[in-house]
């Protein structure tokens, strides 16, 4: 009710200036006669009109929105867009570059409008608007085909549709918001999918999934249209799951969670597909972000490489808060579990030559058991075996798109990647 008492406190006072302001005019002729008077009244006015703007004046969070629309499928900026923002029903048209802003937006949750000659209407539902962070979209249009001798019926669009055009069944696109506020999910991609229909959790305490009675290990996953091996902690080779994701929620864009009647390009998809998008960072601004959790402390940096060139950077790393504590003594349990990793996305456009992406992550990880010294302190016939389990993964690619005419573009790319599983053990006898 602050709000309410700050109104009563503007009506008294504006009333009380009125009172003030009237005096003084019904005595008009004797203040002119009497200058110090005639001072009095005046500051006594200026002090109510400061108290009326001090009182009705109140901060407000804002922060910036801004982005670039583009052809879904030659990858084009669309310039002469109208992007209107709702709840407040501002619009504004996208540059020659595709590019658009609203300035100064309270922070909340917005929706976002697109429409443009040639092309079919988008709605984005959900856009976050935090006042530490400026935020920066990447929306895609898909042209719109007329014809004359023909009327076509369609359905609305689907809210969930797929980013790739070619998982027409059995795929839906998921956002990076869904796998925060989804139960149980934790930033984690397949334990989001879990809410999803004929989607279950594989009961061996890891993010494994099984899609419709599959093996999890059918599950493919894929980085900006490239293969990627299994990108979780305390991994092993040939699964899809692990204890932890390796991928932060900092670099995800929306992306594709694919089920059945899979696309040609995934071909070596058995029981189900996760077609991740990285975002860009930020290509005006340079911004930093320091997170602690419980899973881990994370530290994300993204910017431009300079303030004429278009391209941006955006790395994030993390460190296992459970290390940090082990490490300090904090934790003792006679082991030790610690993992970190590291993810990042470089967008270098080359003008007539293309774009270039430069992106990858490495995750190392390791779980490691030791026994107590005293041999009369064994509960379990385990307590003799020290283990040390080890499970490391990376991979970077290389991406390039570049413009082929006006109807169609060339993208390629090159990726390496590596795994390493090791598990040893040892006995330790009676002394």
């Amino acid at each position: 009710m602050v709000w309410l008492e700050r109104r009563y406190q503007f009506l008294l006072i504006f009333f009380h200036g009125i009172g003030v302001f009237s005096s003084w005019v019904v005595n008009k002729q004797t203040l002119i006669n009497d200058k110090k008077n005639m001072k009095i009244k005046i500051n006594w006015f200026l002090l109510v009109y400061s108290l009326i703007v001090s009182a009705t004046t109140h901060a407000q969070y804002t922060q910036q929105l801004r982005g670039t629309v583009n052809d879904h499928v030659l990858q084009t900026p669309l310039a002469g867009a109208t992007v209107t923002l709702q709840p407040n029903g501002q619009s504004v048209i996208t540059d020659e570059q595709g590019v658009f802003r609203f300035r100064d937006l309270p922070v909340g949750s917005y929706r976002l409008q697109i429409s443009f000659t040639g092309f079919k209407d988008v709605v984005f539902d959900n856009i976050a608007i935090n006042s530490g962070k400026e935020t920066v979209l990447n929306l895609p249009m898909e042209a719109l085909i007329r014809t004359e001798t023909a009327v076509i019926l369609k359905s609305n669009s689907k809210k969930n549709k797929p980013l790739n055009d070619m998982s027409a069944v059995s795929a839906r696109a998921f956002t990076v918001e869904e796998t925060q506020k989804y139960a149980a999910a934790v930033n984690d991609p397949s334990r989001m999918a879990t809410a999803f229909p004929g989607v279950l959790a594989a009961d061996d305490g890891n993010n494994s999934i099984i899609i419709r009675g599959n093996s999890p290990g059918g599950l493919l996953w894929r980085m900006e249209g490239m293969d990627i091996p299994n990108p979780n902690h305390f991994s092993i080779t040939g699964g899809s799951g692990g204890g932890i994701s390796i991928l932060n929620s900092q670099l995800l864009s929306n992306s594709d969670f694919v089920t059945a009647a899979f696309a040609a390009e995934y071909g070596n998809a058995m029981s189900g597909v996760f077609d991740l998008k990285l975002r860009k960072g930020n290509n005006e601004k340079r911004e930093y972000t320091v997170q602690a959790g419980v899973l881990g402390l994370n530290a994300a940096a993204e910017g431009p490489f300079s303030k004429r060139y278009k391209g941006s950077y955006l790395i994030n790393y993390r460190y296992s808060t459970l290390s940090l504590l082990n490490s300090i003594g904090v934790v003792k349990d006679g082991g030790s579990t610690n993992f970190q990793d590291l993810s990042y996305n470089i967008f270098l456009p080359a003008g007539k030559l293309g774009t270039f992406t430069l992106f990858g992550f490495a995750g190392k990880s390791d779980d490691l058991g030791k026994p107590k010294i005293d041999s009369s302190k064994w509960e379990e016939h385990d307590d003799r075996y020290p283990y040390t389990f080890v499970a490391n993964t990376s991979m970077s690619g290389l991406t390039h798109t570049i413009l082929l005419g006006n109807r169609m573009n060339l993208k390629s790319g090159i990726g390496y990647s590596s795994t390493r599983n090791s598990y040893i053990e040892d006995y330790i006898k009676d002394e």
